[in-house]
C-alpha cells in the first residue's frame, strides 16, 4: 500500500512518523510532501520517508493520501490536486472544519474521510475521530483507522457534526489542561516553590489522576467526593471554583471550539 502525507507540519510529521512502522505499507517508504526548501532538506538527510516538492512525482501513484495542511490553504491546494488524482485513492482530511463535501468538491473525488488529531499524537498517546464518505468501503476504513491508530486511539463517529464536537473536547482538550496547569504554576510560584519543583508537582498531579481515572470505573466526581473531607482545603479550592463557575466556563469554552469548527466548514 502507497500512503502520501501532504504536509510535514506538527500533525502531518506526526502521522507520518506513527505510520512508517505500520505493516500494511510493506517494504514501501512513506512519501511526504511539502513545498518548505529547508524542511526537505531536513527530511532528505533523515532518510525516513520519500521525500518531494512536486505533487506530480507523488500524488498520481498513492492509494491513501492524508491532508495534513492548514485550512486556509485548502483552496489552493485543491486546484493543484484535483487534475493529478484518481477516483480510487482515498483522501484522509486532517484539516479542521474542512468538511467532506467541500473536499469532494474541490477534488472532485468520492473517497473522503474527515478526520479530527489531537496534539498528543505526537507521543503516542492521541485520540482521533473520524467519518467518511458512503464511497469509503468497510475494508478501506478499516486500513484508514489503523493507520490512525498509529499515533493513540481512534474512534468511529457517524456524521460530521462529531467531528466538530471532538474538535471542542479532544482536539482543542490540550489546550485547555495546558491551561490549567499553567494556572497551577503560577500559583506555586507565587506560593515561593522553584520552577522546577513547580513543574514537578503540576505535572506529576496530572499523570496521576488521569492515571488513577484510567485504572477504574470511578467518575471524576466520584474521585473528588474520594479528595475533598467536608472543612477540608481539597473542599475549599472545590467550592471556590463552584463559586466562580469554572465548570460552566469550561463547557461555554468547549462548546466555543465546537461553533468555531461549524463556522469553518461553513466558511467552505
Amino acid at each position: 500500500m502507497k500512503i502520501l502525507v501532504i504536509g510535514a507540519g506538527n500533525m502531518g510529521l506526526t502521522y507520518a512518523e506513527g505510520m512508517t512502522t505500520s505493516a500494511l505499507l510493506g517494504k514501501k517508504k512513506l512519501k511526504i510532501y511539502d513545498t518548505d526548501p529547508k524542511k526537505i532538506t531536513k527530511l532528505k538527510e533523515e532518510g525516513i520517508f520519500d521525500v518531494y516538492n512536486n505533487l506530480n512525482d507523488c500524488l498520481p501513484f498513492s492509494d491513501i493520501v492524508f491532508i495534513a495542511v492548514k485550512p486556509y490553504h485548502c483552496d489552493s491546494l485543491f486546484s493543484e490536486m484535483k487534475p493529478l488524482i484518481k477516483q480510487e485513492q482515498i483522501f484522509v482530511s486532517l484539516m479542521a472544519g474542512v468538511t467532506i463535501q467541500s473536499i469532494q468538491d474541490g477534488l472532485d473525488a468520492k473517497k473522503v474521510v474527515r478526520a479530527m488529531p489531537n496534539l498528543p499524537a505526537k507521543v503516542g498517546k492521541g485520540v482521533t475521530s473520524y467519518t467518511a464518505s458512503k464511497e469509503v468501503s468497510k475494508v478501506e476504513l478499516m486500513s484508514i483507522r489503523h493507520f490512525l491508530d498509529s499515533t493513540g486511539t481512534s474512534i468511529h463517529v457517524e456524521t460530521e457534526t462529531f467531528i466538530d464536537a471532538s474538535t471542542g473536547i479532544s482536539g482543542s482538550g490540550p489546550a485547555y489542561v495546558f491551561y490549567f496547569m499553567q494556572s497551577m504554576l503560577e500559583a506555586a510560584l507565587k506560593m515561593g516553590f522553584s520552577d522546577y519543583d513547580s513543574k514537578v508537582l503540576v505535572s506529576n498531579t496530572f499523570e496521576g489522576a488521569i492515571e488513577l481515572f484510567n485504572q477504574s470505573n470511578l467518575s471524576p466526581e466520584g474521585w473528588i467526593d474520594k479528595v475533598a473531607s467536608k472543612g477540608g482545603t481539597t473542599q475549599a479550592a472545590i467550592d471556590s471554583m463552584e463559586d466562580n463557575n469554572v465548570k460552566e466556563l469550561i463547557k461555554d469554552a468547549a462548546y466555543a471550539a465546537f461553533d468555531r469548527a461549524v463556522e469553518l466548514g461553513k466558511e467552505k
